[in-house]
């Protein structure tokens, strides 16, 4: 059904009603009756055909949480900024399917008027920046995020956003998106209580050196750190080293060198690493006593190299090992080394070498 008829019934005869689950349904329109669910908390549309929310639904005063996750609302209503006790507020949508070979893969929803007034905001997941003025400026109201995913960011916004960005003591998952692949990230301020840090967009020399105010601001709480579409033309690995409590690292399409090298004693908590999309990294090498801690690696796409890794025989606790968009003749290769004898390791082949 592209309609859902038994929902003005339930707005008249259910009005107490606290949750509101119609994920998945085909549904395209949500009617006006909605609003009469005054005691609403959550209303999930996830993954319907919705495309714009009715104006009543200003009017759910009590609501917590709105998925629109993978629907077709891109704009909200006006009204939303009287839902001033909303607290999670989901509006994410991939537009490419498969793996991520373009930064702009996904879709949020573009900055509400009133969305200041939503000051007990935990989770927005995703927003679009389309002007600076009267949108990024809104974020220094939401003081409770702990959640923000900001997507089409212009290198001119950044001095915006991180004095919002600052401001959320209680931040800790953070993805800066930016409008393009040339776009600069000038991310120079971060609340120190990060924990998960994802930034997709090119970043200025030197962002990753460890007197750069990006890289203290990590520092601290840092656990998880994806870079993708980076373009870093220094090494970021000795810096990166330095974060004490790092955990899981993804690098996909952030680094134009040659060669990463991890050294004995670097990244002591790493428990997962990926490493995507490099095309002029030739070598990899792992030192003895390097992430020591090391449970998933995944290396994918890295079409300049042409020898296998050295040092992944001292990966031996490795659960997972898995080589991703290779060639047949890499294949051979790692059939035939001694350094993955008593490694459990997969791979998939390039769509040319199928």
């Amino acid at each position: 059904m592209s309609s859902f008829p038994l929902l003005p019934l339930l707005s008249e005869k259910s009005r107490y009603m606290t949750v509101l689950e119609l994920s998945g349904l085909p549904i395209e329109k949500i009617p006006d009756a909605i609003g009469d669910l005054f005691n609403l908390r959550y209303l999930g549309l996830r993954y319907s055909k919705v495309k714009l929310l009715p104006k009543s639904i200003e009017k759910l005063s009590n609501l917590l949480t709105l998925d629109l996750c993978g629907s077709d609302i891109h704009e909200l209503p006006p009204g939303i900024g009287k839902l001033n006790k909303l607290r999670h507020l989901f509006a994410e949508k991939n537009i490419i399917s498969g793996r991520i070979q373009n930064i702009r893969y996904a879709r949020g929803v573009c900055f509400p008027i009133g969305l200041g007034n939503l000051t007990n905001l935990q989770t927005v997941q995703a927003l679009e920046v389309q002007e600076v003025d009267g949108s990024i400026r809104q974020l220094r109201e939401l003081r409770q995020l702990r959640s923000l995913r900001i997507w089409v960011v212009k290198g001119t916004f950044c001095e915006h956003l991180c004095e919002s960005l600052v401001l959320m003591q209680f931040l800790s998952n953070l993805n800066v998106s930016a409008s393009d692949e040339n776009e600069v990230l000038l991310l120079n301020a971060l609340p120190p209580s990060l924990q998960k840090l994802s930034l997709g967009g090119r970043l200025p020399e030197g962002a990753l050196l460890a007197e750069s105010p990006l890289f203290q601001a990590m520092e601290q709480n840092l656990c998880s750190l994806r870079l993708s579409w980076s373009q870093l033309r220094e090494d970021p690995l000795p810096s990166l080293s330095r974060l004490p409590n790092l955990m899981d690292l993804c690098l996909d399409k952030a680094y134009n060198g040659e060669k990463l090298e991890f050294l004995t004693g670097w990244f002591p908590k790493l428990k997962s690493l990926y490493l995507w999309d490099m095309p002029d990294l030739k070598m990899l090498e792992i030192h003895q006593g390097a992430v020591t801690a090391l449970e998933t690696l995944v290396l994918g796409n890295l079409e300049s190299m042409v020898e296998v890794p050295p040092g992944l025989e001292f990966l031996m606790p490795l659960q997972l090992l898995s080589f991703r968009e290779i060639t047949r003749d890499f294949v051979t290769l790692l059939r035939q080394s001694p350094q993955l004898v008593g490694l459990q390791w997969q791979h998939t082949l390039r769509d040319n070498d199928q």
